[in-house]
């Protein structure tokens, strides 16, 4: 799932999950390869490869695609022999076309899928997408990549689990988190430090509220996920809510964290702490209101502020600890699923530029575009990007806990849908935090009944 500030969200649907397979003509059982299919033996050697084209097609603008764009230079630098020709899409067309273009003969060897049941699962039991497993050998992926990141590329081979068994796709050395921002100017005009502690929040949100502020930029219209998510994470460990979204049904969504995120949020609510008439608040003006200083703290998808170089270090970013003081658990993910087509011609070339985009140098050219690195600790971030020095912070936190945890819309092709609902209703007073959970439940063990 990409942030909303940039994409639509709601392509995750049932009818999308079922048509795709249909569209691409690549069920279970048809004239593809294997659904596990990978190579037999595979090289590392790319100089010796020969003359060599890829096609790359991802979605990624702005500084995204300065990042990608300098690492296709330096790869092709590094292997004179290899040609890489990028292909920008629309996020939205890509996604729901990437299957029918995987099948085309002179289709992407590359491309970025988007990770869950809607995308990448789809991709990977269709039989478009290689099975990574012998080349995360080959490399050491298994020992670079964090497992909780691992585990959001990964599908057994019956395509019944998410979340284990093979690696289907790679990260990039960056990564989007979900977490808070503040306004430095007005935290230290009201005289409070940076919270360190979900408790210190609530006081310095009281406070805040106290003096006239506005003290959680928010508006729920058609966005309101952030700050349920971002709580959740603050109470169940990053084991359950991976299990859950991955489909144990031995874990509840009461486990998982949801049913304390869902109180806290539906308090503060309550408390009068969110945005005057947040219901009606689109997600683009919410985020203007709050640049606009309308707002103490905002819940928010990291990179979506859209801030300039003027406003780094005017917005800085916290990733809270955990409520019971048991390390640091935070919803983040790569910026896209790296996936080979099946069909690739080259796929020992295209493996390797996949290590490339996780390599060091892929890492420092992320913080040099003010993007988050991910994979690496010796990274330099630039002075004058403040705010991602917060934000690489909270990442490391989260990265030493081993702690990160994917969107919890993953879990079915409905569940974002479910969620926004639910959360709507719960603002409105025509829910509680026990029926948003039952929903919850209900959505995802739905559809893995439906899956089996």
């Amino acid at each position: 799932m990409r942030n909303p500030g940039t994409v639509s969200r709601t392509i995750a649907t049932a009818f999308v999950f079922t048509a795709l397979l249909a569209a691409a003509g690549c069920a279970p059982g048809g004239s593809g390869p294997a659904p596990s299919s990978a190579p037999a033996a595979v090289s590392t050697d790319v100089a010796s490869a020969g003359e060599v084209t890829l096609k790359l097609s991802d979605f990624w603008g702005g500084s995204e695609q300065e990042w990608i764009k300098g690492m296709i230079t330096k790869f092709q630098t590094k292997y004179p022999n290899v040609t890489i020709e990028r292909t920008q899409e629309d996020w939205g067309q890509l996604t729901s076309t990437l299957n029918l273009q995987l099948a085309e003969e002179d289709g992407p060897d590359l491309a970025t899928a988007n990770n869950g049941w809607q995308s990448l699962g789809t991709l990977a039991k269709g039989n478009l997408v290689l099975n990574l497993d012998e080349y995360s050998k080959a490399y050491g992926w298994d020992k670079l990549i964090p497992s909780t990141i691992a585990r959001q590329n990964q599908f057994t081979t019956d395509f019944k689990t998410i979340g284990s068994g093979s690696l289907f796709s790679t990260p990039v050395a960056r990564v989007s988190l979900i977490g808070i921002y503040y306004n430095v100017e007005k935290l230290t005009k009201l005289g409070i430090a940076p919270p360190t502690t979900l408790a210190e929040f609530e006081a310095a949100a009281e406070k805040a509220k106290a003096a006239g502020e506005i003290p959680i930029g928010y508006g729920s219209q058609d966005s309101p996920t952030a700050v349920l998510l971002g709580l959740q994470a603050l109470y169940a460990d990053a084991n359950t809510i991976n299990n859950f979204t991955y489909g144990d049904t031995s874990v509840t969504a009461d486990q998982a964290g949801l049913t304390k995120a869902a109180e806290t949020a539906k308090k503060w609510n309550d408390n009068g702490w969110f945005s005057p008439h947040h219901e009606g608040i689109n997600y683009q003006d919410a985020v203007a209101n709050f640049l606009d200083g309308k707002g103490v703290f905002r819940f928010e998808y990291t990179g979506s502020l859209g801030l300039t170089t003027e406003q780094q270090g005017k917005f800085q970013y916290i990733q809270l600890p955990q409520a019971s003081g048991s390390g640091t658990v935070g919803v983040g993910a790569a910026p896209a699923a790296m996936v080979i087509a099946t069909k690739c011609k080259h796929p020992d070339v295209a493996a390797a530029f996949l290590d490339f985009l996780m390599s060091a140098d892929a890492a420092q050219a992320s913080a040099d575009n003010g993007l988050i690195p991910l994979l690496h600790e010796d990274v330099t971030i630039p002075d004058n990007q403040a705010t991602l020095k917060t934000e690489a912070a909270g990442a490391a936190a989260i990265g030493a806990s081993d702690g990160f945890v994917p969107y919890f819309d993953w879990t079915s092709p409905t569940m974002l849908d479910t969620l926004n609902q639910q959360m709507q209703m719960l603002y409105a007073g025509k829910s509680t935090p026990a029926d948003l959970v039952a929903a919850v439940d209900k959505d995802r063990n739905a559809f893995l009944q439906e899956s089996k």
